[in-house]
């Protein structure tokens, strides 16, 4: 199953909702329009509001004639996404995103840092055009969390004694809770019940944890033309991440060193002897197999939802998390 025609149900939706995006990133500033235009161009694939519009079909949300509220919602919760790579692309220093510059790099930390405020500003004008007091509190409480999330890794970077314990909650405040907002979305806007609206969100934190797990193991497996950045780059940048918390918890005394160090120092100097470790602890599969219970977890949260296509593309997403090299 491709990506492709995994959204197919929503793909005439997703079609209009990149055109909502392009009108709303217009600006009578110049530099937020160029700045804008380059994120845009670069492509990515519009999963959070993906999502959205799944679980909305998926809940039997059914929009009033000539009403855009999912679109408008699923704009929305793009810009959020793309609001929190550019600030997170400057703090992490990084030159590469989808396999072309980051915009840091292209346009400088000042410019990249602004725009993101300005995509944050026009993300909350449209969730308050929406009128929908349940929506505003839904994606503020996003916002809040997910600004938490990076603080928190903020923290654990360059730091050994970080845990699996403490590197999920990361995932699940910086990663996952927009996917969890977005498939919650879905239920607020059908009306559906406390249980159908927790399922969803219940679904999209379990697959938002599953995509960083994935993307996690990525950064010591995948092919750097792939997955648009350089290999290892987390550990560049000292972030403790799953594969390197299973070395230095089962690994050898000297295995567990060398990552300790490498984790203090950044750097890639030791990235060779490090993927050795974590090969030889089995840790990218310990991380997959953390992934698949994540996208099983999903699976069952969705299970009362009646059949349809769009819960279908649901389940294969569910999979695809796990199961995808880019």
């Amino acid at each position: 199953m491709s990506f492709v025609s995994m959204l197919a149900p929503v793909a005439e939706d997703l079609s209009r909702v990149d055109g909502l995006i392009r009108r709303r990133l217009d600006s009578d500033v110049a530099l937020v329009s160029q700045v804008a235009e380059y994120i845009v161009a670069s492509g990515g694939k519009r999963l959070r509001p993906a999502l959205l519009l799944l679980a909305c079909g998926a809940a039997g949300f059914r929009e009033k004639p000539g009403g855009e509220h999912r679109l408008q919602l699923a704009a929305v919760v793009e810009f959020i996404h793309t609001a929190t790579l550019l600030h997170d692309d400057v703090v992490d220093e990084s030159p590469l995103r989808r396999g072309r510059s980051t915009a840091n790099a292209a346009f400088g930390n000042a410019a990249a840092v602004l725009v993101g405020d300005f995509l944050y500003s026009r993300a909350f004008q449209m969730m308050v055009e929406a009128g929908n007091m349940r929506v505003m509190q839904v994606l503020a409480e996003a916002t809040n969390t997910i600004a938490g999330g990076e603080v928190l890794q903020l923290m654990g970077s360059h730091d050994p004694a970080v845990d699996e314990a403490r590197y999920l909650e990361v995932i699940r405040r910086k990663t996952a809770k927009l996917f969890e907002a977005a498939a919650r979305l879905g239920g607020v806007l059908a009306g559906s019940d406390a249980a159908i609206e927790g399922g969803l969100a219940d679904y999209g934190m379990h697959v938002g944890t599953a995509f960083q797990l994935i993307d996690d193991v990525l950064d010591y497996s995948g092919d750097a033309a792939t997955i648009g950045k350089s290999l290892g780059d987390d550990l560049a940048e000292g972030k403790p991440t799953l594969p390197l918390i299973r070395v230095m918890r089962t690994g050898s005394p000297e295995q567990a060193a060398l990552v300790r160090r490498a984790i203090v120092e950044g750097g890639r100097d030791a990235f060779g002897g490090v993927l050795e470790a974590i090969r030889a602890c089995d840790a990218l599969e310990y991380a997959r197999d953390a992934a698949r219970r994540e996208a099983e977890a999903a699976a069952r949260a969705i299970a009362p939802l009646p059949a349809s296509e769009f819960k279908q593309s649901l389940l294969e997403l569910a999979s695809f998390s796990v199961t995808r090299s880019s």
